[in-house]
């Protein structure tokens, strides 16, 4: 049932259609990929402020696009984790990305019996640490084009560049681009991604 929770590798192209953000691209120093606002410490996501004094937990219950998200920390009891102090960087999947997955599968992850299998899919969207768009940028160029991060799950995360977007590779061919980052937080960052990273499971 897991392997048939994937999401398809969206071309550049695909990628402008997916609410207008712009893309994490190699010039990631100058955080082209977060929209701004008229304060420093705010960005949008979605349209809703993002304040840089709140939590993860209180900026994404306020994201207008990231509600399937919220219910699934909710429901696999991770709301205080990342209420913590951190610092977390999280890859945070859109609505739209939970979309894509099979809605029988993601049925399934939500109910109390799977709690573990669901806590498992969240934490490998889950890098210990304040990790910027820079960072990630840095290390990809330092591996030569590939950069990896270990998760809260305990599994890896695959970084590269694809057609001047950040693309992450998760297991079972599951993969996502970053569509939005350095979305800052108190305890931590945000960058929003279009697909669902799957762990093995």
């Amino acid at each position: 049932m897991m392997k048939t929770i994937r999401t398809a590798i969206l071309p550049a192209a695909a990628l402008l259609a997916l609410g207008g953000c712009a893309n994490m691209q190699t010039g990631m120093d100058d955080e082209m990929g977060m929209q701004t606002s008229a304060r420093a410490d705010v960005s949008l996501v979605g349209g809703a402020e993002m304040y840089s004094s709140r939590t993860i937990v209180q900026n994404a219950v306020n994201s207008p696009i990231h509600t399937t998200l919220v219910k699934a920390v909710q429901a696999a009891g991770l709301v205080d984790t990342l209420n913590s102090a951190g610092p977390f960087t999280v890859f945070a999947p859109t609505d739209e990305a939970f979309n894509r997955v099979a809605a029988a599968a993601l049925n399934s992850l939500m109910m109390p019996a799977n709690k573990p299998a669901l806590t498992k899919v969240l934490t490998y969207h889950v890098v210990p640490g304040r990790i910027t768009a820079a960072d990630i940028a840095a290390k990809i160029r330092a591996g030569g084009g590939t950069a990896m991060y270990n998760t809260v799950a305990g599994e890896a995360l695959t970084f590269h560049m694809r057609d001047g977007n950040v693309m992450i590779m998760g297991k079972g061919g599951s993969s996502a681009y970053v569509t939005q980052a350095n979305v800052m937080q108190s305890n931590g960052v945000i960058h929003v991604v279009n697909g669902v990273l799957m762990p093995s499971m």
